[in-house]
C-alpha cells in the first residue's frame, strides 16, 4: 500500500466513538480513531518499509504515528530520528508508547532515557522514564547497570511527588518495571514503592488509574514471573 492510500485506510478505519475516547486521554487533532488493533492489522503494509514508516509519523496524525512505531525497525533508526520524533510527539500515547516504545528497542535506549529524564519538558521526560523501563524490560540483567537503575530509584524516592503530571505516571511505572523484570532490585523497587506510596496523576475524564508498585510488583512474584523478560515492549 501507498502512503495515499493507508491514510484513506486509516480514515475508513477510523471512529467517532474511539476518536472521542482517545481525545479525552489528551489526543488531539489530527486524528481518525483507529483502534490499536485494527492499526496492527496494518503493519504487514508498512514493515520493512522505513521510509514509509518515517512518513507515516511525520503526517502529524495520531493513529498514523502510532502505526509508523508498530511497523518501524528499531535497530535501524537513528539516534536522530528518535530525537525528532519525541519533539514532534504532542501526547501521552505517541510519547510514552511510540516513541519509547521504538528507542527502548534501538542501539540508543539507555543514552536517550537518560538525557530525556532531564529533560525539563514533561512530555520528554515522560518519554525517557517510559524509555528505560521498558529497556529494562527486555535486556539481560547482566547487561544491565544495577547500580545506575538503584541510584534512579532514590531519586524516584525523592522526586516523584514534585514531579509534572505524565512525569509522575512514568516514574510510577519505571518502578513496576524494576520490581517486575529485575531479580535482584525487586526488594528495593518494591520498598520505593512502598516509600512513595499512592501517587497522584490527573487523567483527566477517564477511568484509568495508577497501579500502586507494591502490589503490581507482589503480582508478578505471585505468579513466579520476577525476572522474565519480554521479547519486545512495541506495543
Amino acid at each position: 500500500m501507498t502512503y495515499e492510500e493507508i491514510i484513506q485506510e486509516l480514515e475508513r478505519l477510523g471512529s467517532e466513538q474511539t476518536k472521542r475516547t482517545f481525545l479525552r486521554h489528551g489526543a488531539m487533532e489530527p486524528i481518525f480513531g483507529v483502534k490499536v488493533g485494527d492499526l496492527k492489522k496494518l503493519v504487514k503494509y508498512v514493515k520493512k518499509d522505513q521510509e514509509l514508516a518515517e512518513r507515516l509519523y511525520a503526517s502529524g496524525i495520531s493513529d498514523a504515528m502510532y502505526l509508523a512505531g508498530l511497523s518501524i525497525n528499531p535497530k535501524l533508526v537513528s539516534k536522530e530520528l528518535l530525537q525528532r520524533w519525541i519533539s514532534e510527539a504532542y501526547w501521552s500515547m505517541i510519547s510514552e508508547y511510540t516513541v519509547a516504545g521504538v528507542a527502548a528497542e534501538s542501539p540508543f535506549a539507555r543514552e536517550l532515557a537518560l538525557e530525556w529524564i532531564d529533560s525539563p519538558e514533561e512530555m520528554t521526560a515522560a518519554c525517557g522514564w517510559s524509555t528505560y523501563a521498558g529497556y529494562i524490560s527486555i535486556t539481560p540483567d547482566g547487561e544491565l547497570s544495577i547500580e545506575e537503575i538503584s541510584d534512579l530509584l532514590a531519586r524516584i524516592r525523592r522526586d516523584i511527588h514534585t514531579e509534572k503530571n505524565r512525569t509522575r505516571y512514568t516514574m510510577n511505572g519505571f518502578v513496576i518495571s524494576v520490581g517486575s523484570y529485575v531479580k535482584e532490585l525487586q526488594g528495593e523497587a518494591s520498598d520505593t514503592g512502598e516509600a512513595v506510596g499512592k501517587v497522584h496523576v490527573d487523567v483527566g475524564n477517564t477511568a484509568c488509574k495508577v497501579p500502586l508498585a507494591t502490589e503490581y510488583i507482589a503480582k508478578v512474584a505471585g505468579m513466579g514471573r520476577t525476572g522474565m523478560k519480554k521479547k519486545t515492549c512495541i506495543c
